[in-house]
């Protein structure tokens, strides 16, 4: 299948999977205090919707449920859903409804602790489901550790990183005095947040010390080459059919020596030759510069080669002269770093599994609350992605253990974001109701619409940059 599709369906799986339960967190607390829901719809659904069980097929077909008070329905914009309730102001803008007298069955009439928990319904929700879908995949799948000492070979730093004393080689081993246990994404958050980093060097540990105003994790992460790179060998995990890669009979363990004559000993060396022939390419180079550059000379040494060497000096290799495909590729996949250094495997019984899934849920709430701040800089809003970006977080071919961390992930994205007091949010409205419940008194039914008004525009402006800059990205 093809891996746009792959991802598109993953993609669409997650949201439907997260809109409806959050939702039904609503639905749930306001049928348990008996507050009439007149709609519940999975996607948005202005001027027409893809099916509502008012439909009139369905309404023949299921009479009973079509009478009901509730209509249930899927909409065509799936940009979220919601849950219309009765007597309040939400993205409805529905306020004749509210100039008629009040219904005990209405949201306006339920004292405030009720209303705040069909609110914050959605939010708790999508919170615990990411706790217990992070128990469950411990549970099932038990979790693999990179420890960092495994990492033998050591990392390679840009300029930004040598700059402030890291060396090629060196092994972050604690920052600030504190353990640094594992290798994985936290650790450009964990020095970009340190005073001190104690890195291993030729066997010995040696302390820098950090900038006083500390590191931006987003340079970090964008810069190329990267402010640390793990030094993974270049060996090939498998060659897919009918590429350059395979008619020039390259083999699954083959290991790149060199491309275009310059030497390749890791996968950050490779990826940086082939970064500067895409800047070229992205520069809008001629169609005869284009064609040049498709072309490319590798040295590699198959398995059978590297077996007969007695030394690395002595690998026989192979160099031949290739050309790349339409999208100025290989063809290969490449070995991970947990396939290139020894690994930690753990398995957790059923009870051991909610606690470490609650504490990996909060430690992942933690860091992202923490990486919110950059969204106020000028690299961090190039950095708000709608679809496109959240799509390409899932793998090209289909994996659960995968998926189901993903949608753990993107449902606390999900309650932290809708908890924020901003109007046209559940946070906004559980901000209104605390104020409420202090002054003892509700805002203005006008005020309140001004303030979904104003949210509701603040939201689709922070939608329209995230599209724009997965438009950006995609066009250059």
């Amino acid at each position: 299948m093809n891996i746009f599709l792959i991802k598109a369906f993953q993609l669409i799986l997650c949201f439907s999977f997260l809109i409806v339960l959050h939702e039904g967190g609503h639905f749930f607390f306001a049928k348990l205090f008996k507050t009439r829901v007149e709609k519940f719809y999975m996607f948005f659904n202005p001027w027409f919707h893809l099916f509502s069980t008012k439909d009139r097929w369905f309404s023949k077909l299921f009479p009973k449920v079509a009478a009901g008070e509730t209509e249930y329905g899927i909409g065509w914009i799936p940009l979220g859903g919601y849950v219309k309730i009765s007597g309040m102001i939400d993205e409805s803008m529905d306020t004749e409804q509210m100039k008629q007298p009040v219904q005990p069955y209405e949201f306006r009439a339920k004292p405030v602790w009720q209303r705040f928990l069909i609110m914050i319904g959605g939010v708790l929700v999508n919170f615990l489901l990411a706790l217990i879908i992070y128990a469950m995949i411990l549970f099932t799948w038990g979790s693999d550790s990179l420890p960092m000492k495994s990492i033998t070979n050591g990392f390679s730093y840009n300029e930004m990183a040598e700059a402030v004393g890291f060396r090629d080689g060196d092994i972050p081993v604690k920052a600030d005095g504190k353990p640094i246990e594992e290798w994985n994404g936290t650790v450009y958050r964990t020095i970009s947040e340190a005073k001190t980093i104690t890195v291993l060097r030729d066997g010995k540990e040696v302390t820098l010390n950090m900038p006083e105003e500390g590191l931006n994790l987003l340079e970090m992460i964008n810069q190329e080459p990267r402010f640390l790179v793990a030094n993974v060998p270049a060996v090939i995990d498998t060659v897919l059919p009918e590429t350059p890669a395979s008619a020039a009979g390259i083999l699954s363990g083959a290991r790149i020596l060199a491309i275009d004559n310059q030497p390749v000993m890791w996968w950050g060396d490779f990826d940086n030759i082939m970064g500067r022939k895409a800047d070229i390419l992205a520069a809008d180079c001629s169609h005869e510069d284009s064609v040049k550059l498709r072309s490319l000379t590798i040295t590699f040494a198959n398995p059978e080669q590297l077996a007969a060497a007695t030394t690395s000096d002595s690998i026989a290799s192979t160099t031949l002269t290739i050309t790349l495909d339409e999208d100025y590729k290989i063809g290969f996949l490449k070995k991970s770093i947990f396939d290139s250094y020894k690994t930690e495997h753990h398995d957790y019984g059923f009870f051991a599994s909610i606690p470490a899934g609650i504490t990996y849920g909060w430690e992942t709430l933690k860091g992202y609350v923490s990486d919110l701040k950059y969204i106020f800089t000028k690299q961090g809003a190039k950095s708000v992605g709608s679809f496109g970006t959240i799509g390409d977080l899932f793998p090209a071919a289909w994996n659960w253990q995968a998926f189901w961390n993903i949608t753990a992930f993107i449902s606390i994205i999900l309650a932290f974001m809708n908890i924020i007091p901003i109007p046209g949010l559940d946070g906004g409205h559980v901000f209104f109701l605390l104020v409420e419940a202090v002054t003892r008194r509700p805002p203005s039914e006008k005020f309140m619409e001004r303030a979904q008004m104003v949210g509701m525009i603040l939201l689709f402006a922070l939608m329209g940059l995230a599209i724009f800059n997965d438009v950006v990205k995609f066009l250059f």
